[in-house]
């Protein structure tokens, strides 16, 4: 009887691990990463991308929480079907609004929720992603190349 439960578990795990290693091929998130002068605003975004014969589920929930460091403002910190700048079953994209207060390089940290599907299943996931933001000084010349000297 244990030897048969055993045999049930390693025909599960043997059935089970094939698929998780599909999973890396169901979709992929693209983004665009900030540069921005302080006070002025641009944006960034977050495309969710859908892979071997996946969709993006067009009536689950999508959602994306930002999280901004100091010196960095959001126009919103949670972003819902509602603000998807462009949307199809092959991609969503959230364009994100940044305006920054003081210069350097930061990180807005965006958890995406979203539903990907296929004809058989729909699998929910969870994707943590960081995005970067150059900020500039305000009225800060462009760099530009340094000749040598002779």
């Amino acid at each position: 009887m244990a030897m048969t439960r055993l045999l049930a578990a390693a025909a599960f795990l043997i059935v089970v691990t094939p698929a998780f290693a599909a999973e890396e091929t169901v979709y992929e998130i693209a983004k665009t990463d900030a540069k921005v002068a302080v006070g002025a605003t641009t944006t960034a975004s977050l495309t969710i991308k859908a892979k071997g014969g996946w969709h993006v589920n067009g009536e689950a929930p999508i959602t994306v929480a930002l999280t901004a460091p100091a010196g960095v403002t959001l126009k919103k910190e949670k972003l819902s079907r509602g603000d998807l700048a462009a949307s199809s079953a092959e991609s969503a994209r959230f364009d994100i609004p940044v305006s920054a207060t003081e210069a350097g390089k930061k990180m807005i940290n965006a958890e995406a929720h979203f539903v990907m599907c296929q004809a058989q299943a729909c699998k929910p996931v969870k994707e943590t992603v960081a995005l970067a933001v150059e900020v500039t000084a305000a009225g800060a010349p462009a760099k530009t190349a340094k000749k040598k000297a002779h």
